[in-house]
Parts: structure tokens; C-alpha cells; sequence
């Protein structure tokens, strides 16, 4: 496909998208069945345009003033990819499978940067109305801390130190130009491909013997902010598909004792895989037996730790997934805030005094952080705040604790301050 017909394909996913409400993923899957001619380099390509233009869809249509796919299309080949005016005309030829010529409208609103007096939400590129959420979060900058979200994420590694260390993958991996993370020490980054496109990392010998995890630098860095030692019974109550569980097994080096559970066994079924591939021994797998059983009680009051990587808006990952910031709404930001405070007032009967709760999201509102962990404390009053800088200190991360969240209860972590995706951790001690 010529790159012209390559914008063609994308205007008609993103207009289905908008037409049909459907996640972006499977529009472009049904886009590929339906043109089975287009090889996989054309179906990345594709993915690549439609997902930079969600970025970037608000800036992108205020410039344009429409929000029809070709307006995201040609707005964002000049906010994202440089391309002049002229530039964007010589691909909107109007010819076999090129999009039609541009209008004089267009032309004229690919030449001027109207975006000087655009608000908060379209120079950040968000849905208006999180506006004053993320007022609260950021106050005058959060149009930057979300612009900084609309860019492109890299491929970060976590090291399996329980088989090799750092040195010796950065060099079994020289042939994908890794280069170690600013901050996790365990941690190797591989910058993604002008066409956005990540290297095939699961099926390089690498992955497959278990020296390395795909898993971003900020949740290895909350996974370390955790600071289990050797000793502990740890409990993972939102393990998913392990990938904290597996950092934290590295972290204890094999000893203690973690167990590892969620409410949905459908999210634990990669863990097994995950686990025997890095050699991991000292982690139970806990799975519910049906509906309303908890396959941690018997554990109850006797934890050292407990890890709650709650459920969320997942704000905090939408370099990932453009798609979603636009998918979310206010109704399921309100049950997220219920299953988090659901969940850690689950966590609270597992921890034993001088115990601690690991509280994670991967969320900037403070609806679902600060707020959150205010509401803990409220109702148990036998747990106290762990001021951010012990937090930070114990766990080796000390400049961490110069990205406390607005309201003080936490580390907040985002592609703007860390280069990472966006996290928040707070620690709560068991003191009665």
C-alpha cells in the first residue's frame, strides 16, 4: 500500500470507531479481515496513524475544527509527525486510494497555529470533562503532564535477577539498542521504531529463558517501593497476571513467602507460565473457587504485607492506549472508587500489627489515590500514613520522594516527572 492509501485506511477506521463506539483495537482487526491484501507492514503503519491521532484527537480537531477521521488524520501529520501543509497535500492527491485534495479550509488551518488560546483539555489532549479533576491533580500544569501522556511509550524490561544480572542482558540484548532506565535498577529500555513499531522482545531467546520481563519502569519502581525483605509473608491481593508478584519474588530473592490472588481467575491464568519461566519458588497461587470465596482467609491478621495494585481508571497507561481516555466514563470512575475501597478494606483484615498496606494504582486522579487512602484511614483508624520520604528512603528510591502527589499521601509517578507511565503508591502501617 502506498502511504497515501495507508491515511485512506486510517480515516475509515477512526470514522468507524467514532460511528460504532468500538474499541480502536477491534476496528483495526476488522479492518485487516475485511483487506486481507494489506501485509503486516501496511496493517502496523495503519495502527500507528490511528493511534497517534487518538493521542492527539482533541488538539487535533480543535485545529481542523471538525472531528471527522480525516480531521484527526490531518491534524495530528502536523502536531505529531512535522508535516507542512504542502507536505500533507502531496498524500491527499485525490488519486487511486488517496484521500481527496484538501479544501482551501483545510489548507488554511494546516498553515496557522490557532492552539495558543486553546484550553487546558485540548492542549493536554483529554476529554473535558476530567478537566477539573486533573486541575485538582496538576492545577496550572496539567495541561503539560497530559501532553507529556500523549507521546509514545518505549518497551521497558525488567532484569530477572534471580538468573542474571543487569550487565549481562544488557549485553545479550546489545542488538535491540537497550540502555538501562533512569531510575529502576533493574530495569533496560528499548526506544520504539520511527513506525512505532516494538521488537518482537517475547520471542527473543532473552524472554523465553526468563531473563527478562516486559513491564514498565514505573511499576517496577512501585514494585520496589514495596520493600518486602526475605522474611515476610507477603500477600499479593490484586495480582493479575503476576507481573508485580514475579518483581516482588525477584526482590525477596526466593525466600519468604508471597501468595498471590485476584477476584477474577480468569486475570491469574498467565501467572503459572510466568512464574516457572523465571524460576520462581517462593510464590503460592491463590485462585477463588467460585463466587464469593476468599482464598486468603486463613491468612487473616498474620500478613507483613499486603500489596493492593487496585483496580482503576488506568489514567496513568493511556501513552499504552490512546483509545482508552476517550472510552472513559464518569459512571465507571464511581465503581472503580467503590472496588478500591472495597479492596482495601479487605487488605486491612490480612495485615498484622507493624504490618503494611502497599496501596497502587495506575491513576492520576486523586479521586482514586489521595482521596482514596484519606477515606482508608478515615474508617480504620488502627493505620497510620507513612510519611513519603521513609517511603522512598527504605526502599533505595530517595529522590522518589520529590514526586509526592497533590495531597501529600503519596508518590506519584508520570511520563512527565519520571518518564514512566503513570503511577501513585502510598504505604499505610498497621499500628494497633
Amino acid at each position: 500500500m502506498t502511504p497515501s492509501a495507508r491515511l485512506s485506511a486510517a480515516i475509515e477506521i477512526l470514522d468507524a470507531i467514532a460511528a460504532e463506539r468500538r474499541p480502536a483495537a477491534d476496528a483495526l482487526k476488522e479492518w485487516g479481515l475485511k483487506h486481507r491484501f494489506a501485509g503486516s507492514g501496511d496493517r502496523a503503519a495503519i495502527a500507528a496513524l490511528v493511534y497517534d491521532a487518538l493521542r492527539v484527537k482533541a488538539s487535533s480537531a480543535f485545529i481542523m475544527g471538525a472531528e471527522t477521521g480525516r480531521a484527526l488524520v490531518l491534524g495530528m501529520l502536523k502536531r505529531t509527525r512535522h508535516f507542512t501543509a504542502d507536505g500533507i497535500a502531496a498524500l491527499c492527491s485525490g488519486e487511486r486510494f488517496a484521500p481527496e485534495p484538501l479544501s482551501s479550509e483545510e489548507r488554511a488551518a494546516l498553515e496557522h497555529d490557532n492552539l495558543a488560546e486553546a484550553p487546558a483539555h485540548v492542549l493536554g489532549d483529554y476529554p473535558s470533562w476530567l478537566d477539573p479533576l486533573f486541575a485538582s491533580a496538576f492545577g496550572e500544569a496539567r495541561a503539560a503532564e497530559l501532553a507529556a501522556m500523549t507521546e509514545r511509550a518505549p518497551v521497558d524490561l525488567r532484569v530477572n535477577t534471580l538468573k542474571i544480572d543487569v550487565d549481562a542482558v544488557e549485553r545479550e540484548l546489545a542488538h535491540h539498542h537497550v540502555r538501562k532506565t533512569d531510575i529502576a535498577p533493574t530495569g533496560l529500555r528499548i526506544a520504539l521504531r520511527d513506525d512505532g513499531r516494538a521488537p518482537a522482545i517475547q520471542s527473543d531467546p532473552a524472554f523465553l529463558k526468563g531473563h527478562v520481563e516486559v513491564q514498565d519502569e514505573g511499576s517496577q519502581l512501585v514494585a520496589q517501593l514495596c520493600a518486602p525483605d526475605t522474611s515476610m509473608q507477603v500477600i499479593d491481593l490484586c495480582a493479575g497476571g503476576g507481573g508485580k508478584t514475579l518483581a516482588l519474588a525477584a526482590l525477596m530473592n526466593n525466600h519468604g513467602q508471597i501468595f498471590a490472588t485476584d477476584s477474577d481467575t480468569r486475570r491469574l491464568a498467565p501467572i503459572y507460565d510466568r512464574l516457572d519461566r523465571a524460576g520462581v519458588r517462593n510464590v503460592q497461587v491463590r485462585s477463588p473457587k467460585g463466587k464469593g470465596d476468599d482464598p486468603v482467609s486463613d491468612l487473616e491478621g498474620k500478613a507483613d504485607l499486603v500489596v493492593v495494585d487496585a483496580p482503576c481508571t488506568g489514567t496513568g497507561t493511556w501513552r499504552r492506549n490512546p483509545d482508552a481516555k476517550w472510552r472513559v466514563r464518569p459512571g465507571a470512575l464511581e465503581q472503580r472508587q467503590k472496588e478500591q475501597a472495597a479492596v482495601l478494606d479487605r487488605a486491612a483484615g490480612l495485615v498484622k500489627k507493624g504490618g503494611r498496606i502497599a496501596y497502587i494504582t495506575c491513576s492520576l486522579l486523586p479521586l482514586e489515590n489521595d482521596d482514596a487512602v484519606q477515606g482508608f484511614l478515615a474508617r480504620h483508624p488502627g493505620f497510620a500514613l507513612e510519611a513519603v520520604d521513609d517511603v522512598a528512603r527504605r526502599a533505595g528510591l530517595g529522590a522518589l520522594a520529590h514526586h509526592r502527589s497533590i495531597g501529600g499521601q503519596g508518590i506519584l509517578l508520570t511520563p512527565l516527572r519520571t518518564k514512566t507511565d503513570g503511577f501513585f503508591f502510598a504505604s499505610l502501617l498497621r499500628t494497633v
